[in-house]
């Protein structure tokens, strides 16, 4: 490709709308007949009633019956592939604390598209082979190490497969390494930024970054934003879960007005997690998606358990590909409380309002005497004030906003900065104590 092109591959992201779905109707229906291969899916489609011959449209794929993460558990490790074990060449795993874990496999061809996808993002925000790209994502059997690292070097980048934590050390590669792009969980990016601080770094004078890719975990436009402010460069969401390879399956466009998510490589549904039924574009449902270019492990239909919308299906950027919102939480992560259903996004958005406040926050809940009730404790940003009128005032006026929101009071405690606990990962925000009593 032309580096002074805005696109990686320009015959597949710049498909009009009718190119696009008569595109996937195609790989829609060879996949169908590819799953075929499979025992599950032989006696799924058989449950179901439909053959492969029943596609005849993109509306069909709602003939189509639904994969989930259980399926995946319960044909461990291998029961969904369909394509002989030799032809596999990696398979990547979830951490499996709570029963079998889930098992991706890969062909080499697959591996290849994945790169294909995740080098199509990051040349979309501007980054090209004389770049320099530092990753802080784990490695191993999380998708996002080797994700990335792939797509990187597809792209023809210098790639600093930093891996997670040892901030020190991320720091000093940054600015010895002449890094311009990180890829990182945005906690973690924070964590980076105060540890700049403390080393007297500023990440605008010291070193050459121009780029964040920031992913993995939820986060708010409000995060975003101060990330950005902290670090002085745009910061692009991603999206992506090892069901579908990992990194890669959506990721936003220098527009930042949604994630782009490519649909040479997938059919995306949202659907009322209820229901199942279709919700209208611009309503908040469950996000599915159908894998269209995976050979070893195609995957119908997947509930993803993300909850998003439609936001449009065309960018001034020239990609007609559908752009979704950033994911709202989970319906599987989602806190009920006192019959209220509330996100932590929720939360995080309010508190990241207040300048008083620095970045590390954390839910309790908990059943105090039969009721369930929600701590909220919030790190106060560093040398703010000891004023204890000023401090109780501002605990109110964060109490009102979170009660605005979520329609109940939370009790709200500030801490000092550095007393909550500091994850080099994903962040844990939610400590649900509930469940002793249940």
């Amino acid at each position: 490709m032309n580096d002074k092109s805005h696109y990686f591959n320009p015959e597949r992201e710049t498909m009009s709308r009718e190119q696009i779905e008569a595109y996937q109707l195609e790989r829609l229906k060879e996949t169908v007949r590819h799953c075929m291969n499979n025992e599950f899916y032989q006696k799924k489609f058989k449950e179901a009633g439909i053959t492969p011959d029943d596609i005849q449209t993109l509306a069909d794929v709602r003939k189509l019956p639904f994969t989930t993460k259980q399926d995946l558990r319960e044909t461990y490790p291998f029961g969904m592939c369909c394509v002989p074990m030799r032809d596999c060449v990696r398979l990547h795993s979830s951490s499996g604390t709570t029963g079998n874990p889930t098992v991706i496999l890969h062909t080499k061809k697959d591996l290849d598209e994945w790169a294909n996808q995740v080098a199509r993002n990051l040349w979309m925000v501007g980054l090209r082979p004389d770049d320099v790209f530092q990753n802080s994502s784990g490695y191993g059997m999380f998708t996002g190490g080797l994700g990335f690292q792939y797509g990187a070097e597809k792209l023809g980048m210098l790639t600093v497969p930093a891996a997670a934590g040892n901030s020190l050390r991320q720091i000093k590669f940054i600015k010895d390494f002449g890094t311009t792009a990180i890829h990182a969980v945005p906690s973690y990016v924070t964590r980076l930024y105060e540890v700049m601080q403390e080393q007297g770094v500023d990440p605008r004078r010291d070193t050459k970054l121009k780029v964040l890719a920031i992913g993995a975990e939820p986060h708010s436009e409000e995060q975003r934003k101060r990330i950005e402010d902290m670090m002085g460069v745009k910061a692009y969401n991603s999206f992506g879960m090892s069901e579908m390879c990992g990194p890669g399956v959506g990721f936003e466009c220098p527009e930042q007005n949604g994630l782009h998510f490519w649909e040479d490589y997938y059919i995306v549904e949202i659907v009322d997690p209820e229901t199942l039924e279709p919700v209208p574009d611009g309503e908040i449902g469950e996000l599915v998606l159908t894998t269209l270019c995976r050979e070893a492990m195609p995957l119908l239909r997947y509930r993803t358990r993300d909850l998003t919308r439609v936001l449009g299906r065309s960018c001034p950027c020239g990609r007609n590909h559908v752009r979704l919102d950033r994911m709202r939480g989970r319906s599987d992560d989602m806190m009920v409380l006192r019959g209220v259903n509330i996100f932590p996004i929720q939360i995080e958005k309010i508190l990241m309002q207040f300048k008083e406040l620095g970045n590390n926050y954390l839910i309790t809940l908990t059943t105090d005497e039969d009721n369930d009730n929600m701590t909220v404790e919030v790190e106060l940003a560093e040398m703010f004030t000891d004023d204890y009128n000023r401090l109780q005032q501002l605990s109110k006026d964060i109490t009102r906003a979170l009660k605005d929101e979520i329609l109940l009071t939370p009790r709200v405690k500030l801490v000092p900065r550095g007393t909550l606990p500091v994850s080099e990962g994903k962040a844990v925000r939610v400590v649900d104590k509930r469940k002793v009593y249940q």
